[in-house]
């Protein structure tokens, strides 16, 4: 994972920004703090926190062990919240910041993924609940609930499931990374100063389909 963070950080540089790859299992409170830490040391504080990391889980109800159901608890949801604790206190020093939690239309529609579906679905109610808390801080929580978005990890599925998918939703067109990019981009940006607690949903009008 170093690596592809790496690889990330590269193409930044190429792009004339400025980015660091720093590898940390964000399921443990203290490496979440040293990655909060390492920020600070190079940037000198805290803005912007985007909570990003997940795996998926296909399986249903009946097949889901009890290991699965903790390891996508933890990765998918538990890594949010050590995160954003993590977080909190330096930005509360810069006087306010954003905080971006990546959900799922999995949340918001009936899904056979059980435990995924059940971790993004915890996903909007931890960001509800944090967005009251830290609003007298100034700190903004949002969540983006991307649809059936194009990406490397999803590449298995092959040509004929890629066009399915693009044409289930009323667009027609396909969602690459960079759609839920610029939708995580205004939500930390100064523009979006008076939006906290609100689920911006990504999908090409997915979700508002029948089956």
């Amino acid at each position: 994972m170093r690596e592809r963070a790496q690889e990330t950080a590269a193409h930044i540089a190429s792009e004339r920004g400025t980015a660091l790859a720093f590898a940390a299992d964000v399921t443990r409170a203290a490496e979440c703090r040293n990655m909060v830490e390492e920020a600070l040391s190079r940037w000198g504080g805290l803005d912007v926190l985007h909570n990003n990391v997940g795996i998926e889980s296909r399986l249903d109800l009946m097949d889901t062990t009890e290991e699965e159901w903790d390891r996508v608890m933890a990765i998918d949801l538990k890594s949010m919240l050590l995160a954003t604790q993590a977080a909190v206190p330096a930005m509360e020093k810069r006087g306010g910041g954003a905080i971006n939690c990546v959900s799922s239309i999995a949340a918001m529609v009936g899904h056979g993924r059980t435990a995924y579906a059940a971790a993004k679905a915890g996903v909007l109610g931890f960001v509800t609940s944090v967005a009251v808390q830290l609003g007298p801080k100034h700190i903004r929580v949002n969540a983006i609930a991307p649809g059936q978005v194009w990406t490397p990890m999803v590449e298995r599925l092959g040509p004929e499931a890629r066009e399915r998918r693009r044409r289930a939703a009323p667009l027609g067109v396909e969602g690459s990374a960079w759609d839920v990019a610029w939708g995580a981009v205004y939500l930390a940006s100064d523009e979006a100063r008076w939006v906290t607690g609100h689920t911006l949903v990504i999908d090409a009008g997915l979700t508002l389909t029948t089956r």
